[in-house]
């Protein structure tokens, strides 16, 4: 029987196979003549074994989900209890717009809203400000006060659903926001779930949608922080993301290693200002992207697991359970998209989406197959959320947790992650920090040269992009795309000189004036711009009150 049979040396039954099996093999069919590597360019053997896991003892490293350090998934009976949140990036043109497209996925199977908001929205300037013409609506909803977010959620009980609000610079004043619709609404702010990005550190590295000053704009995110742990429970006051990092052209190893060096940032910035680290880190979550390199990207959503349980048990001493968990949202990557042959775009987001379920995720977002091109259309967004529901129910990767836990190359990958983001966090602390190591222009100049590397590699054919540098097409079958017009910034507009013509403009002046006050203050501002924006302040005004105080970033030359 074959189970009675003496079992051999891993090593030697692997130089055995090599001399008497494979290599009389490569005789008569040598090996394609391209760099194996992972998408990031990370070398990969042609076999892994055993051997290739020496320490590794399979009983217990893997470890079991729910169980310190999470490798194998955060909850213990992970999708058999629950599917992850199925949450599409949705938000264009007016807040009536985005409202319609949110209750049409509703109504076809989403599970939480996500919104995008507009240019001029994300970098805290109002539609009438002339920096915003030409932007107004185009790549997201256009949120210039109050009134546009009642128009948004109109119909919509906050209390009854899950929101990410994917905004960074201005995202104290669009959390007051909604604070304050939920408050009109009569909602329960404990009972509110939901997430705000607020990863202020990943503009300066990658994304670059800033308005203050890094230091100061820490401080608007532990002020957030300590108003969630005081009033929202529920409400993930951060998402510390590494999408940004990873579109912008980074590594895995770098999205995986710079996302959680800003995780500790935050922790440290909050803990320094007084906070107990488990009164919030347990509402801490992450953001990351899905990439083309399959087992690359299951083996980085595991090893971020790992490195974050031990980070938040050894070096914060954090005590709840819950703050050692990575929970995390993950995105397909819009990187990948290609505006060539945009149907290919359907494949590449399926096998991503596939590589974080397997990986684990929380909550994910699939890419539309026409996002290469336009917003999404109301097409490409039903095929985007059907493809996470093809997963859930026909595909059968939700019977079991982590099927590839315990894959001789899945853990020798995972493995390599977490030294080489050790690695980085180690050159990270000697420069003192992530803001310090920011200032310097270290994370900016590491992603600068993957990107350049990769692009290189592209030109050479050393990596294939299907439909762009190889499998060209005579011709490409058109899809549909979404147009804005421009009756979205003359709408905009007129509903902001109604606002400013209606609201009550000296109390508006006094609580601008306080703004300006709490920030020159250690007082927490949260609760003073519930009150501005409830006064229909817009978001431009309470901003440019805070640049009166904190100044305006400007990028220096590195």
């Amino acid at each position: 029987m074959p189970g009675d049979r003496p079992r051999a040396d891993p090593l030697t039954r692997k130089k055995q196979w090599e001399e008497q099996t494979l290599n009389p093999s490569l005789d008569l069919l040598p090996e394609r003549d391209v760099p194996f590597t992972t998408v990031s360019g990370h070398p990969v053997d042609r076999l892994y074994t055993a051997d290739d896991l020496p320490q590794w003892d399979r009983d217990c490293d893997p470890g079991f989900p729910g169980e310190f350090p999470y490798t194998r998934g955060v909850y213990p009976s992970m999708y058999r209890s629950r599917l992850w949140t199925m949450r599409l990036f949705s938000g264009f043109g007016k807040a009536e717009d985005t409202n319609a497209r949110f209750k049409y996925l509703l109504a076809h199977g989403q599970t939480g809203l996500s919104v995008a908001f507009d240019l001029p929205t994300l970098m805290g300037i109002d539609s009438d400000n002339p920096l915003a013409e030409g932007e107004i609506g185009k790549c997201g909803v256009a949120v210039d006060s109050l009134a546009d977010m009642e128009a948004l959620f109109d119909g919509i009980p906050l209390g009854q659903v899950t929101t990410s609000m994917t905004i960074n610079a201005p995202a104290t004043v669009l959390f007051a926001m909604y604070v304050a619709l939920a408050q009109k609404q009569g909602a329960d702010l404990s009972r509110i779930s939901g997430t705000i990005q607020n990863d202020i550190l990943k503009e300066y590295i990658a994304q670059k949608e800033w308005i203050y000053p890094p230091r100061p704009s820490m401080r608007l995110v532990i002020d957030s922080f300590r108003f969630c742990a005081q009033h929202m429970p529920r409400w993930n006051s951060i998402s510390i993301s590494g999408y940004h990092i990873r579109e912008a052209g980074s590594t895995a190893l770098q999205e995986l290693a710079f996302t959680l060096r800003d995780g500790v940032e935050y922790v440290q910035w909050a803990i320094d200002a007084g906070m107990d680290v488990d009164t919030f880190a347990p509402r801490l979550s992450f953001f990351f992207d899905s990439h083309n390199d399959f087992f690359e990207e299951i083996a980085k959503f595991r090893a971020a697991r790992r490195l974050w349980a031990h980070i938040m048990r050894e070096q914060f001493h954090a005590e709840n359970e819950r703050s050692w968990l990575c929970r995390f949202h993950s995105q397909t990557a819009g990187c990948t998209l290609t505006a060539q042959q945009p149907y290919n775009n359907v494949v590449r987001i399926a096998l991503q989406a596939l590589a974080a379920v397997l990986g684990g995720t929380q909550s994910l977002h699939t890419t539309s197959l026409d996002e290469a091109l336009s917003l999404p259309t109301e097409m490409g967004a039903q095929i985007a959320l059907r493809t996470q529901q093809i997963i859930a129910h026909e595909s059968g990767v939700t019977n079991t947790i982590d099927p590839l836990g315990g894959s001789y190359f899945v853990e020798k990958l995972t493995h390599e992650l977490e030294q080489g983001a050790l690695d980085y966090f180690k050159r990270i602390d000697g420069m003192g920090g992530m803001v310090a190591a920011i200032e310097r222009g270290f994370p900016q100049r590491e992603i600068q040269e993957a990107s350049y590397r990769y692009q290189q590699a592209v030109e050479s054919r050393q990596k294939i992009v299907v439909g762009v540098n190889d499998f060209k097409a005579d011709k490409d079958y058109p899809v549909q795309t979404q147009e804005i017009g421009a009756d979205v910034a003359t709408h905009q507009t007129k509903r902001l000189a109604r606002i400013k013509r209606e609201r009550d403009n000296r109390r508006v002046a006094s609580l601008l004036g306080e703004v300006r006050e709490a920030a020159h203050s250690d007082r927490n501002l949260l609760p003073i711009m519930v009150e501005a924006v409830s006064a229909y302040a817009t978001l431009g005004e309470i901003c440019d009150s805070l640049k009166d105080v904190f100044g305006v970033y400007q990028e220096p030359m590195f």
